[in-house]
């Protein structure tokens, strides 16, 4: 599981890093903007990477972690599938793309992984 966690980790990551660029804040209609944003991030990220430890080191907490995260990927790809077929022009260069299909790839085998193994 440590494989997909971590694909799936930096896939979420390198997305926000892309969601800065294109002002996802707006996208979202965040409250504070990109302060709203960033906290947004300040929280999330922390538990992603406690998760990924749990996941390291094998504790009984790992399998919990891993199905947020791979969620998160799913997430991603599908609300952003969602605004582009609504006709949102926002992450629409190629590498956006990949990044947010990665985050579906990569979420759909944490996910898989997270059921077949505890911490394997």
């Amino acid at each position: 599981m440590e494989k997909s966690y971590f694909a799936t980790l930096l896939a979420l990551i390198v997305h926000q890093i892309d969601a800065a660029y294109w002002h996802e804040w707006d996208l979202f209609h965040l409250p504070g903007g990109v302060q709203g944003y960033l906290l947004f991030n300040l929280l999330a990220l922390p538990v992603l990477l406690l998760g990924y430890r749990h996941v390291v080191l094998g504790s009984p907490q790992a399998r919990m972690y891993a199905r947020i995260c791979a969620a998160l990927g799913i997430a991603t790809f599908l609300i952003h599938a969602g605004f582009a077929v609504a006709g949102e022009g926002s992450f629409h260069l190629p590498l956006s793309i990949a990044i947010i299909a990665a985050c579906l790839m990569a979420g759909l085998w944490l996910g898989w992984r997270s059921r077949r193994t505890a911490t394997a």
